[in-house]
């Protein structure tokens, strides 16, 4: 593994915004092709194998939550328990999620977080990052099945979707709407019936979950947290008709840092993990204190002997949990964060490909920069 610098072709903002990346700018580029990361097949396989036993490991952990009742550890409340053992039990529809890996081409790959329920990034790990490859590099390899996968699988998934038809909904931003507009693409390429429209047109007529149209929504996809649709005033008839949810309430377990300390225990020095506790720091000497419901990075702190790295925010409010330091390693002064996305829950085969965010620090946030991968 190591980072390549690369010369950006010539006109990739418009290249880019082809492709749907309509949020590669900012303060600085989101979007950067000045560096690529190169890898070897034989840490692709490594990658792939870890993000499958991962996979199989945070559903074990997941049983391990609902069998011992561990919901107040993790900070969920009351009313969503019955959601969430009720979708575990029926095993409805699940599309998606992304581990966030340390791995340094070096050490085995650690888990920093699971991404279970709202994961973006994937328009970005699908279909930009490859066209990228196409266009520079097309003899070579990239770790990235994401576009044809979703697309069998939404086929897979058809008969579970009343009338063929899955709804897309999301906050009305860039990056969440272009999101499930993409996903939106893949449902169609299937020959999926769709729409989509912001969350906060989703209502309920007294019966049924309803659309903009008031039409009873039979299947929808909502990039939008479980944990906050369960304290909304209309998630009390969440579970009350027949709208299939995807991701499903479960998947509120995995999202949930908490998660982490609950591998620990049951995998105690695996490889693939770090050290987590609900109680605190312990003996680890550098550590990282994370909200049990953060996102984006936000209101983490990163203690090292002597010194501490806080990130602002408004999270914290449900509890913390605290993880032992990654090995994160530098390359050329930044920190790659790597993105392994599973696709569906097939035991073994849900891997899918991967994205790679750095940052100028060993915290990702929300302002880390996308960089595209390739291997040999």
């Amino acid at each position: 593994m190591r980072r390549v610098t690369s010369t950006p072709r010539p006109n990739w903002e418009e290249k880019v915004e082809e492709r749907g990346l309509t949020w590669h700018s900012g303060q600085q580029p989101y979007w950067n092709e000045s560096a690529f990361y190169e890898f070897t097949a034989k840490e692709v396989d490594i990658l792939e194998a870890a993000t499958n036993e991962l996979e199989k490991m945070t559903l074990a952990a997941a049983q391990h939550v609902i069998d011992n009742k561990l919901y107040a550890r993790m900070g969920i409340p009351e009313n969503a328990i019955p959601l969430i053992e009720g979708s575990w039990e029926a095993e409805p529809p699940a599309l998606y999620g992304r581990f966030d890996l340390a791995y340094d081409g070096v050490h085995p790959p650690k888990l920093l977080e699971y991404n279970a329920d709202t994961p973006t990034s994937l328009l970005e790990a699908a279909v930009v990052q490859w066209y990228w490859l196409e266009e520079l590099f097309p003899k070579r390899d990239q770790f990235n099945s994401l576009h044809e996968r979703l697309i069998a699988l939404w086929k897979e998934l058809t008969p579970y979707l009343p009338g063929g038809r899955v709804d897309f909904c999301s906050m009305d931003d860039r990056e969440d709407g272009m999101t499930v507009t993409y996903l939106q693409d893949t449902a169609q390429q299937a020959g999926l019936k769709t729409s989509i429209f912001p969350i906060d047109e989703v209502g309920w007529n007294g019966e049924a979950f309803v659309g903009p149209d008031d039409g009873p929504l039979g299947a929808i996809f909502k990039l939008y947290p479980w944990e906050w649709m369960v304290r909304e005033k209309f998630g009390q008839h969440i579970g009350k008709d027949g709208t299939v949810w995807i991701e499903p309430p479960w998947k509120m377990l995995l999202s949930n840092k908490g998660i982490l300390p609950v591998l620990w225990e049951l995998y105690p020095r695996h490889p693939y993990l770090l050290e987590a506790s609900f109680i605190g720091p312990g003996l680890m000497m550098s550590w990282v204190k994370k909200p049990l419901l953060g996102r984006e990075g936000a209101n983490i702190t990163l203690h090292q002997p002597g010194k501490d790295v806080e990130t602002p925010g408004d999270y914290g409010a449900e509890g913390f949990i605290y993880q032992d330091c990654a090995p994160l390693q530098s390359f050329d002064g930044k920190y790659p964060v790597i993105g392994s996305w599973i696709i569906g829950h097939e035991e073994g085969n849900a891997a899918g490909g991967m994205g790679i965010r750095e940052a100028d620090t060993p915290i990702t946030t929300n302002t880390s920069q996308f960089v595209p991968h390739l291997f040999d």
